[in-house]
């Protein structure tokens, strides 16, 4: 209902909208604060039970402010979705997945006579001058653009993504707010640098509106996995792209959701490719794309995944993975002073403010899954405890994360992290993910028939 009432009455200029956010959070800091204060006098199942219907409220907020905005809705909704992997207590999630599906069904209703006036504006020609064939009807509706099928004259299917026209400027100027949303959000993740954060999300996103520059990503994607033997990337059409308009190698396949019901031992090995491109890219290779999602692959009928849609994509300096993983080695190897003051030299945590122990087990709750050497099935539960424990009002380490910082060049590597693991706890995919990671970490021997495959790949790659 809040949405609804958002848009019939949608402001029309950013002082307006401004004003409209500003409110929502000056009301939703003084709700957060009175919460608390009652809950002081409350038993703890009633204190739990104001504290969830709370953290609904300030989610829903923040989905009513998205849809306030004309063009930055969808994006910053994909760029914020952590909040549906388990900001929002168990008992309320379906409640606020409805609000978020009206969000991300709110792609702007465009004609075809409007984007086809886009596309040969940036192709500078009429399309059947540029196609032999070319299907007017969208086969996939991006946050941004669309995407169609077309058929090029040598007789190669290409994607074309088309980008809805004024849709680059008015995501800029929803950006404008960005800082205030974030500082709703600081009510859920107390440790949030609202301002470095908020210029790294503007930077992805501004990045995200030039499709050249999205070619280039992809390009460059290409090229690192072209002959993987299980990762592929579709080639980039490139005398073809502009900055509204992407074609690219048609790919087909199967998708997420008939994944998903699969047999155990197809799940598992999805699971892995998952893990391996998403991980691997940032550690490997320091580049990746940051939008882990159940839309963005497809299984191909050799076997191979295809990984699409490189516009939220990350570099990262190589002293940022090996700070990660060198927190990962500290906390293998039981070095816990070791791991304290490296986190501290790193600016997550304050000096001296912090409860040494709970630190280290709040690591552990956050990595564990990937740094136990077990096989471990992955489910949806885990993946929202690990969100709970990482950003949440309920999480017990909830009053430290006051003192613990999240750098902004870290922040993307921490969503494809939860991200990742949101969609393979989808799929249920059961490994020994440690074990994966230690190619990267320890640059131990792979011990999976797909990582032998992929340490071969490399291996010729290098020669």
């Amino acid at each position: 209902m809040a949405l609804a009432m958002a848009r019939d009455k949608m402001p029309t200029s950013r002082v307006r909208r401004s004003a409209t956010v500003g409110r929502l959070a000056a009301t939703e800091a003084v709700k957060q604060f009175g919460t608390r204060a009652a809950n002081v006098t409350r038993g703890e199942d009633a204190a739990e039970e104001a504290l969830g219907r709370r953290q609904l409220e300030t989610a829903k907020q923040i989905v009513a402010v998205l849809g306030t905005m004309k063009g930055a809705a969808m994006k910053l909704g994909q760029v914020l979705s952590f909040l549906d992997v388990g900001l929002v207590p168990e008992q309320y999630r379906e409640e606020f997945q409805l609000e978020l599906a009206k969000l991300r069904d709110a792609a702007p209703q465009v004609s075809f006579k409007q984007m086809r006036k886009v596309l040969e504006e940036d192709l500078e020609a009429p399309i059947d001058e540029v196609f032999a064939e070319f299907d007017e009807d969208a086969i996939a509706a991006a946050s941004i653009g669309q995407v169609y099928r077309a058929t090029l004259p040598d007789g190669r299917l290409v994607a074309v993504k088309v980008q809805y026209p004024g849709v680059a400027s008015a995501v800029r100027s929803d950006m404008r707010n960005l800082g205030v949303i974030l500082r709703l959000l600081k009510g859920l993740a107390p440790g949030l640098d609202v301002r470095g954060t908020a210029e790294e999300i503007r930077t992805r996103i501004d990045e995200e509106l030039d499709y050249e520059l999205e070619a280039q990503n992809q390009r460059r994607m290409a090229a690192l996995y072209r002959g993987h033997p299980f990762i592929h990337v579709p080639d980039v059409i490139t005398s073809l792209s502009r900055e509204h308009v992407l074609v690219s190698e048609f790919v087909e396949g199967v998708g997420f959701e008939e994944l998903r019901t699969r047999d155990a031992t197809e799940r598992d090995r999805l699971g892995e490719i998952i893990f391996r491109f998403f991980f691997g890219s940032m550690y490997r290779h320091h580049e990746f794309s940051g939008d882990p999602h159940p839309g963005n692959f497809l299984l191909r009928s050799d076997g191979r995944v295809s990984f699409l849609d490189f516009g939220l994509y990350k570099r990262i300096e190589p002293s940022v993975a090996e700070f990660e993983l060198q927190a990962a080695r500290l906390y293998v190897g039981g070095d816990g002073e070791g791991l304290i003051e490296h986190l501290r030299e790193g600016g997550f945590i304050d000096a001296g403010r912090q409860d040494h122990a709970r630190v280290l087990e709040q690591f552990r709750e956050l990595t564990w899954w990937y740094l136990t050497d077990e096989d471990v099935e992955l489910e949806p539960e885990i993946a929202s405890q690990v969100a709970i424990n990482m950003t949440d009002p309920r999480s017990p380490y909830y009053d430290q994360m006051r003192h613990e910082s999240l750098p902004p060049e870290h922040l993307f590597g921490r969503r494809l992290e939860l991200l990742t693991l949101a969609v393979l706890s989808q799929l249920h995919a059961t490994g020994n993910w440690y074990r994966i990671f230690c190619e990267w970490c320890f640059q131990d021997p792979p011990v999976t028939e797909l990582g032998r495959q992929e340490a071969e790949f490399y291996r010729h790659a290098a020669a």
